[in-house]
């Protein structure tokens, strides 16, 4: 017995919605200074119970791991692999659509001073605008809800809707999405918002290390012929940046592993069926 179509829209948002939170707990779970801090727990029970030598070989193989993340930059090979798939700044003479993908916002700040506020990711932005008045026909199109568990007051759409319009891009060419919370929402929200089959090339604006999450997320959701535009990237020369940088090294290492288990989860899930 089939499902009622008048059902479809309801069980998918509702088991889109089961995913979304399921993805948020497991990555805060999983995410690499948790597991540090998880080793650090441990070893602390491991000393009030006894086994001191338990502890000390785990507060051993903790530092050594944090102290390699700090010094040698390994989360460059994870960005790396992501990055160079597709190269930057393609040649492009036309294009009648601009996608924007979210996720760039910095909702606290943002709400604290009432000023637009963008995290290292808002080169995005900076692409998009560029891009819109280069090719001053095409439309750009935004896409992102929130993507936190708890959306404040402020959403991004809003903060991109004043980003793009104080950067000379008409109104009457500007569309917001406001709905989606990660990449799969994105790439059928946007479907659904625009007629992606009508004449004219569309770019798709997002960070370098996303874009193969990002094409194969749009692909799977109907749209054809997108020009990858990656932004943001992260990865460099191996050599000339070793050294004590803990907080930004742990950083690019939190984005290399989330996107990656992002991939494998939505090949899993069959958020992704097909190759962008």
């Amino acid at each position: 017995m089939g499902v009622d179509p008048d059902w479809q829209p309801l069980i998918k948002r509702a088991s889109g919605s089961l995913f979304f939170v399921f993805s948020k707990v497991v990555w805060t779970v999983i995410r690499p200074e948790t597991l540090f801090v998880i080793a650090i727990l441990l070893a602390g029970a491991l000393l009030i119970g006894g086994q001191g030598a338990a502890a000390a070989t785990v507060l051993v193989i903790a530092s050594t791991a944090f102290a390699a993340v700090a010094l040698l930059q390994l989360c460059d090979l994870l960005l790396w692999l992501l990055e160079r798939r597709f190269p930057p700044a393609p040649d492009v003479e036309h294009a009648s659509r601009i996608l924007v993908l979210g996720g760039v916002a910095v909702r606290q700040t943002t709400e604290a001073d009432g000023i637009p506020s963008l995290d290292k990711t808002g080169e995005r932005y900076a692409a998009g605008a560029a891009l819109g008045k280069r090719f001053s026909d095409a439309t750009l199109i935004f896409v992102g809800g929130s993507g936190a568990l708890f959306p404040g007051v402020t959403q991004e759409a809003d903060v991109a809707e004043r980003y793009f319009l104080s950067a000379g891009i008409e109104p009457y060419r500007l569309r917001i999405e406001r709905r989606s919370r990660n990449t799969a929402e994105n790439a059928f929200n946007a479907f659904r918002l625009i007629e992606p089959c009508s004449p004219g090339a569309t770019i798709l604006v997002t960070s370098a290390w996303h874009m193969p999450r990002a094409m194969s997320s749009f692909a799977s959701a109907g749209w054809h012929g997108l020009i990858p535009w990656p932004v943001d990237f992260r990865s460099g020369d191996f050599r000339s940046r070793v050294g004590w940088h803990p907080r930004a090294n742990l950083k690019n290492l939190n984005t290399g592993v989330r996107e990656w288990i992002g991939l494998f989860a939505y090949r899993l899930s069959g958020r992704i069926t097909k190759r962008g």
